[in-house]
This record gives C-alpha cells, structure tokens and sequence, in this order.
C-alpha cells in the first residue's frame, strides 16, 4: 500500500527569497546571514536576526540544544550553514532518494524558516507577503518539479490581501500545488468567519486548493507579557503547553462561525498540533453550542449541522504514534494522517519505524486511511 508522509520540512536555502523575487522587490527579501562566531540566521530585510537558521537532526533534541547552548556562550560555530546541513535536508533530488531508504512513497513539504518568520513580519505586510510569494515561486519551479512527483510541495499565503491571494492561489494551482498553509490567527483582527473574509474561502474553493495549518510562530492565543523572559522568543514553551489551544479557537470559529457550512468544498488540515485532544473537543463543542443557544434564547438550527460534523466531513489531523491513532479513529473516526515531521529533531528519525514503535498501527488494509487515504483526500485526489 502507498505510504504518505502527511508532515515533512525542506530548508530554504541561503539565498532562496531574493532568488525567487522580482529584481523591484528584491529589498523585501529574508536571508540567511553570518555573524561574526559563524553562526547563520535567519535575517529580516531591515537586519533583524528572527532566529538560528540551523541544521537539524530528527529525533536528536539534546543535540540542537547543545547547539544553541553553543552559541549562547559564545563559542565559534562548528560548522557553516552549508556544511551542516545534509544535502537531504535542501536538496528536493537527494530528499527523493531518501524516501526509498525510508520507504515512504510520497511526501508532503513544508517550508522549514517558514514557520519561524510570519510573526516578525506582521507590522510589515508588503515583506510578508513577499517572503511568502518567493517560497511559492520555488514551489513550483524548483521543488515541484525536482521532486519527480513524489514531493507534494505546500504553498504558504495569507488572507489579508484578498486580490494577492486569489493571484497567489491561481498560480499554485495552475503550477500543481495542491494545499497552502495559512497562519493560524486572526487575520488584520478579524475572525475567520468574518463576512470580509469569505471571498478568500471561495477562492480557496474556486481553485481546489485545500487550507493547511501548521504549527509556527503566528498569532498567539494569550497576552504578550507570558512570553516574556523565554530563552527562545521564537518557540516558547508557552507555546507547547498550549499547542492545542490555537487549532481548538479555529476550528469552533470555522464551524460555530459558518465557514465550513458556507463553503462545503474546503478542505482543512491541521499538522503538528497533536491530535489525541480531538477527541474530547468535539462532543464539548457541541455541548458548549448547545448550552450557548439555550442559555441566550438562540436557536440551533442556524447550522444545518452539528458543528462537530462539519469537522468530521471537512478536516484531517496529522498525528504523532504515541498518541494511539487507531484508538482515536475508534472514537471519532478514520481522520487523522501519519505524519513524521521529518527533519526537525523533534520528527522521527525512521518515520515509519519510528512511528510504528511508538504506538503507531502497522500499515495494512484497516490503516490505508492513516497512511494514505486522509491526505490524498485533503489534498483533493
């Protein structure tokens, strides 16, 4: 049976922005850069160091902390950028060739630096919005094709320039792209399911392209002052005690809020958020919707559907295997996708062995949803 990777991450090179931006906006673009001990960074057009562009090795924590703790002593890097990183980790060619020793037949990629700048650049939307246009650009002409059809590249957009996204969204489709990530917040302060907003879920619709979020340093779901004093400002630890708390506020405004009733053809789907609270948060959405309506002398029936079940039919959870996925499809459902989050170092090093010997099922019959029918679905084949 084909296996699917629902999670896996390619490192922008150093040059890739300015690459991939027209010679008018190259000064928008992100860099990696140098400082003076040799390490590289991830670097805002206006200088500003956002965070480490580091090599990673998956399943390794203790070893990219040593790496930081490095650097925070400042000791000179052991390494350039280059000479880190592997060639698997860049390189769209040689991550194909890796999927055979791992005997995964196709997937899925994510920008890695990607995930890390979206928040610095919030005050600066033109810059946003290019920096995400340049990775949209290498997705097509460059990934897309190096991957030989078994990388399935994702676009990266945002929905606050309506006329930007319905561009954005056009050429990806037009380039083969099947999904694009979105942060995971509120948009200029607008819910999700603001009116001003469904003309980019119907763009979405229009071009088949399904909505993906993805774990990264966007919006945040409580005041700024709990973050303060984090020895990373990028990726706090607030940020994973409460990894499940963005993905739940989305997911209650797209289906409370009318977006999935409105636009039945959008796929969602929600990666490295975890997966096993998915269980407990839909019957307590429906409850809490219910004692809402009760409780305001508000009626029900303004949703076709339960808002549980606009879930069900239209979004897919990447899951991790120690958080049994054959229990949670038992209990809500064949939803959720294999996902290895390959290379980060806390991805799995053997994605399917990894995986497997975590609590993960084997990959048979009863599983072809995990391994390959859940992702297939959601990036519409």
């Amino acid at each position: 049976m084909k296996v699917i990777d629902a999670d896996t991450h390619l490192l922008e090179g150093r040059t890739m922005w300015t690459d991939h931006l027209p010679a008018g906006r190259k000064d928008l673009a992100l860099r990696i850069v140098d400082d003076e001990l040799g390490y590289a960074w991830l670097t805002a057009p206006d200088g500003r160091r956002i965070h480490l562009a580091e090599a990673q090795a998956p399943g390794d924590v203790p070893a990219m902390g040593a790496y930081r703790a490095r650097q925070r002593r400042g000791e000179p890097a052991p390494a350039t950028f280059e000479e880190a990183v592997a060639a698997h980790d860049i390189d769209p060619t040689a991550r194909v060739a890796l999927l055979d020793q791992q005997g995964i037949d196709e997937a899925v990629v994510f920008p890695n630096f990607g995930l890390f700048w979206v928040r610095a650049l919030e005050h600066q939307p033109a810059t946003q919005l290019a920096n995400m246009e340049a990775w949209n650009r290498w997705a097509v002409e460059g990934l897309r094709p190096a991957g030989a059809g078994r990388l399935r590249p994702v676009g990266h957009v945002s929905l606050r320039d309506p006329d930007w996204l319905e561009g954005q969204l056009a050429g990806l489709a037009e380039g083969g792209i099947e999904a694009a990530m979105v942060p995971i917040g509120p948009v200029d302060g607008r819910p999700f399911s603001h009116p001003e907003l469904d003309r980019c879920w119907s763009a979405f619709e229009r071009s088949g392209i399904s909505v993906i979020f993805h774990i990264s340093d966007g919006a945040r779901p409580f005041d700024d002052a709990w973050y303060q004093g984090d020895a990373n400002a990028v990726e706090p630890l607030l940020m994973s005690l409460s990894i499940s708390l963005t993905p739940m506020l989305a997911l209650q405004d797209l289906s409370v809020g009318g977006v999935l009733d409105r636009h039945p053809e959008l796929r969602v789907g929600l990666v490295e958020f975890t997966s096993s609270w998915f269980a407990q948060f839909l019957p307590g959405l429906d409850a809490s919707y219910g004692f809402h309506a009760a409780y305001n002398g508000l009626t029900t029936d303004r949703l076709a559907l339960a808002p549980s079940d606009y879930l069900r039919r239209q979004v897919r959870i990447a899951t991790f295997g120690f958080e049994r996925p054959a229990r949670l499809t038992a209990a809500v459902g064949d939803l959720f996708m294999f996902g290895s989050d390959y290379p980060h170092a806390e991805g799995l090093a053997r994605p399917l062995e990894d995986f497997q010997a975590a609590g993960g099922p084997s990959v048979d019959d009863t599983t072809e949803g995990l391994y390959r029918g859940n992702v297939e679905w959601l990036l519409g084949r």
